[in-house]
């Protein structure tokens, strides 16, 4: 199916939810030129996991959770064939990672992906999808969490040079559940990722934690929104970002959307961007959108600039050369999310290769 064939409206990059975008880099995702592939890349862990269901379903059999209105979405509703669908059993607690990984060695072409995660009630899990390689994919993840449950999501996007990614992270969050998610974005040629929340019921929770390393050439894109539309729901938002070469472009939008009935809302989001070398631009707009003044708080905070000097001179004055300054300062800007990972070989794998980055830029 083409997605000329469907009543989607292609985007001309004039709306506020494309502005920034690079239309012309995005493969084909968003208007139907692109030619499709049935690549099934996600797989799921080499073992069985006790209380974890993991299967791949025809698209029939498991209809989307939720709307969206972003057309790369709406095309992966319409035309991906199946579901990978990862089913955490009610009560069970796992205690090691369910590791989701992209098999993609020379897989060719675009891929549309379906992804539906369960979290049953009183269940505790981590979910951490690797994404390596080289594809065009556009993505949709559904995670839905039942009543008093528990999820760590980790995505790493470590894409090879030419990846094009276009996907939604949606999570449905149930009554005193609790979300927690780490996105890591540091390689691909345009990675547009839309972080989206949905409280359904009260006392529920969501953290939503983020790093990108935009290098020359790189577009990354996150746009956040999290809905509060149930009483008595609590969110936090908090992303950090370094870009570093010329025409290195980030772009963070940070939506809250609180409504009349959503009293009692705490709400904070923040996003803190470090520029490291002249060329490259990041553009920050956090948002709130308030409907009811009985709220607990709600708040928001960005900021972009370059080094802290009081901090490279700390360090200097203590023998340590400028170029080691810079990297131990970028180090310390991105640990405080990535050690929140809970992997110690993941955590450190990413901080090798930024750092290897940074050598590479000079930084």
């Amino acid at each position: 199916m083409s997605l000329l064939t469907t009543n989607y409206l292609t985007p001309t990059g004039r709306e506020e939810a494309w502005r920034f975008t690079p239309l012309n880099r995005l493969g084909g995702l968003h208007d139907g030129t692109s030619t499709v592939s049935v690549l099934d890349s996600l797989v799921g862990p080499a073992m069985n996991i006790p209380g974890v269901s993991i299967s791949r379903v025809s698209r029939e059999l498991l209809v989307p959770q939720s709307h969206s209105d972003d057309v790369v979405v709406q095309r992966t509703h319409a035309e991906s064939s199946t579901v990978f669908h990862v089913e955490i059993s009610a009560g069970v607690e796992i205690a090691q990672p369910i590791h989701l990984t992209r098999d993609i060695k020379n897989a060719g072409g675009t891929e549309l992906s379906r992804v539906l995660i369960t979290v049953g009630e009183n269940a505790r899990a981590t979910v951490l999808i690797e994404n390596s390689g080289e594809i065009v994919l556009g993505e949709d993840i559904e995670i839905v969490l039942a009543s008093n449950s528990f999820l760590k999501f980790v995505t790493l996007q470590e894409w090879d040079a030419g990846s094009i990614y276009a996907a939604r992270h949606h999570a449905i969050i149930g009554r005193d559940a609790t979300f927690e998610s780490i996105t890591v974005t540091v390689g691909g040629s345009l990675v547009r990722i839309l972080p989206t929340v949905e409280f359904v019921a009260p006392g529920a929770s969501a953290e939503l934690l983020g790093v990108y390393f935009a290098k020359e050439g790189q577009h990354f894109e996150h746009r956040i929104h999290v809905d509060h539309a149930v009483p008595k729901a609590k969110s936090r938002v908090n992303y950090k970002g370094a870009l570093s070469g010329d025409k290195a472009h980030t772009v963070w939008i940070g939506d809250v959307l609180i409504r009349a009935a959503a009293e009692g809302t705490d709400t904070y989001e923040l996003n803190r961007n470090l520029l490291l070398s002249d060329g490259a631009r990041a553009d920050s707009v956090p948002n709130l959108e308030i409907e009811t003044g009985e709220i607990v708080g709600a708040g928001h905070a960005s900021t972009t600039g370059r080094f802290d000097d009081e901090q490279l001179f700390y360090l200097m004055s203590r023998g340590i050369s400028m170029d080691e300054a810079r990297r131990l300062v970028v180090r310390g800007f991105f640990a405080e999310i990535i050690s929140q990972i809970g992997d110690e070989s993941v955590q450190e794998r990413l901080m090798v290769g930024i750092d290897g980055e940074l050598a590479k830029a000079g930084q």
